[in-house]
């Protein structure tokens, strides 16, 4: 039986404490796993004992969620969760990777992809939306004004809840966790001015979809299709302009990897050690 050993442990970002979670050979092409809202990287931990054995992942928490810690003053903004992701990055020495970018992690990866495109080996997109036919009406209220209930447990179950095949299937450890998180001193503030902030990105939507077409990575899109925030149609939008990308659409909700992590671990497994690996080896030899 391979289990991989999980390892724990904090980076500093310019006074910023960054918690993250690393397992998998050192010597693997690195994965980065970049959560989403209202989550951290406690999504990820059984990806992490599925694909550890094979894959290096690497999974940080942003400043305002889990265990990450920052500095009196700091200011949360989108551009801000991408500048520590950069610094966790270069803290941690990694030239070459693929990403896991879910929700939030969406937003989050495509500046760091931008900045520095030679890093990128491959993306995998799990409910992370980067085009206008790919935000529902219930998206665009909320992001136009984020409702008072936005932070509370009914909410936070619901993501993870709401469009699920079977809830029974959906551990209730993760919105537990995330609402204690997001209950802490600060916490709701720093979630609020993400929240009044995110118009930022569907701003940045036509400059990603034009990284994606110059650049054209290696693409696995995953996409529960019971979202209710970023429908079926944001998934098939990417095929526009990486047409390669493989799409896989599932029969659950927001949170893909709670319900169907059964059918997403060997496709993701599957696309490392092919696609990735294939692009990674490429890119080393280009530079080379």
């Amino acid at each position: 039986m391979d289990i991989p050993e999980v390892r724990h442990g904090f980076v500093d970002v310019a006074g910023v404490q960054v918690f993250y979670r690393e397992t998998g050979p050192r010597d693997a092409l690195p994965v980065l796993l970049l959560h989403g809202f209202p989550s951290a990287s406690h999504q990820y931990r059984r990806l992490m004992d599925a694909l550890g054995g094979r894959f290096r992942l690497i999974a940080p928490d942003y400043p305002g969620f889990g265990h990450t810690r920052v500095p009196d003053g700091f200011v949360y903004s989108f551009d801000g969760l991408a500048d520590v992701v950069e610094g966790f990055v270069q803290a941690l020495g990694l030239t070459r990777f693929a990403w896991y970018a879910f929700d939030f992690g969406g937003p989050v990866g495509f500046r760091v992809a931008q900045r520095h495109p030679e890093w990128i080996a491959a993306l995998i997109v799990q409910n992370a939306n980067a085009y206008e036919e790919g935000l529902s009406d219930q998206a665009r209220r909320t992001i136009a004004e984020p409702p008072a209930e936005l932070f509370t447990l009914a909410v936070t179950r619901s993501q993870y809840e709401d469009g699920a095949a079977d809830p029974a299937r959906v551990a209730p450890d993760g919105w537990t966790l995330d609402q204690h998180f997001l209950d802490l001193p600060g916490r709701k503030e720093a979630q609020l001015a993400l929240a009044r902030d995110y118009p930022s990105n569907v701003k940045l939507y036509p400059a990603w979809q034009e990284w994606l077409r110059e650049h054209r990575p290696p693409t696995l899109v995953l996409w529960g299709r019971g979202d209710a925030f970023f429908p079926e149609a944001g998934a098939h939008a990417y095929r526009r302009d990486v047409p390669e990308a493989e799409v896989h659409v599932l029969d659950t909700g927001h949170f893909a990897l709670e319900e169907r992590l059964p059918e997403i671990a060997p496709l993701i497994a599957r696309f490392l050690g092919e696609r990735a690996a294939g692009r990674a080896a490429e890119l080393d030899a280009a530079r080379a």
